[in-house]
């Protein structure tokens, strides 16, 4: 798939998720085989570019390329000067999100909420496309509610303005993530566009990601939620997608040696307090399908330092591997 100049292999792509998708994390996951990792989202207002949460996730120092920072907003001209703001500081691809159900972020009318208002919407990608010399994108959902699905006319709107690529999240914003998602309305925005149209919802698998491809004829996958403790997916999916072949799953030592390493990572780049912090839902995430990984979880979660978290997250494992009993060791 090519977005601007850039070609985007294999195509399954890391969906952008608050608090979860940081440099660390979307690093991670490139090199363990993702085509394009989108950043979490980052605020269109200037008055909170400097704080310690926003200077992190503006932070795309090392970061493979291409660079792809999701930011979120409601006024065209404050929207426009995010995007210059943000390619200022790195960014390759510049996405917009309108497909946030979150109630924090829909209240102030951003996200999907903006799916209500199409005018308000071809301003935006009007205001951002003619704001930057990248790639613009954008993500939304099928509509704002279950009876008023109004993807295609927000995609139509937004191929008008130049949009590069557009992401289509199975849902509308009144399911949140709840149910299932559906794949027709998806089928019938890519059927319509000549821009690449990408997937998102419920992708879990190599074979979900075919079946859905397939069914769709999208150009990409995203995976959002399947990758939170299962980074090793994106290479699954791609090495599946390629040959039609299954990779058998990675060894504990494997799980182990990658977690260790995202931890470290996350120590390094937040700072030992925050980091040690960030870590406990990744920690829960990686452990949630092993032996004893609630009694792990409430040990490793108090863990006030870095050396102590890392030492019973190896341990826990080093047991695993071991074949003893994993609560004796971290005790």
């Amino acid at each position: 798939m090519q977005i601007g100049p850039y070609t985007i292999a294999p195509k399954v792509i890391l969906a952008p998720m608050a608090g979860v998708t940081d440099k660390p994390f979307r690093v991670l996951c490139k090199r363990l085989g993702a085509g394009l990792c989108v950043s979490e989202m980052t605020t269109s207002d200037p008055r909170f570019w400097t704080t310690a949460k926003s200077r992190h996730r503006m932070d795309h120092d090392g970061e493979p390329a291409p660079i792809s920072v999701q930011i979120a907003g409601t006024v065209p001209s404050v929207m426009a000067d995010a995007a210059r703001h943000n390619v200022d500081q790195g960014a390759q691809i510049i996405d917009i999100n309108m497909g946030c159900p979150a109630k924090k972020v829909c209240n102030a009318w951003a996200g999907s909420a903006l799916m209500r208002e199409p005018a308000l919407v071809a301003d935006i990608l009007d205001a951002v496309v003619n704001a930057v010399d990248v790639p613009v994108t954008l993500k939304i959902r099928t509509g704002w509610a279950h009876d008023h699905r109004n993807a295609l006319e927000i995609a139509r709107i937004a191929e008008s303005a130049g949009i590069a690529a557009l992401a289509v999240h199975g849902r509308t914003r009144d399911q949140q993530y709840k149910g299932l998602a559906e794949y027709d309305t998806i089928a019938e925005v890519k059927a319509a566009l000549s821009i690449p149209v990408m997937a998102n919802g419920d992708i879990d698998s190599p074979l979900k990601a075919e079946q859905v491809l397939h069914y769709t004829g999208c150009d990409a996958v995203l995976v959002g939620r399947a990758a939170q403790g299962r980074p090793w997916i994106f290479r699954e999916i791609g090495h599946y997608l390629a040959t039609g072949e299954l990779l058998p799953g990675p060894t504990l030592a494997e799980v182990r040696d990658v977690l260790l390493a995202h931890l470290d990572d996350l120590h390094a780049f937040y700072g030992e307090r925050s980091g040690v912090r960030i870590a406990r839902k990744h920690l829960g995430w990686y452990a949630k399908d092993h032996p004893e990984n609630t009694a792990f979880r409430a040990v490793v979660n108090q863990a006030e330092t870095a050396e102590l978290q890392v030492r019973l997250t190896r341990d826990y494992f080093d047991a695993l591997i071991a074949g003893v009993a994993p609560l004796r060791a971290a005790a």
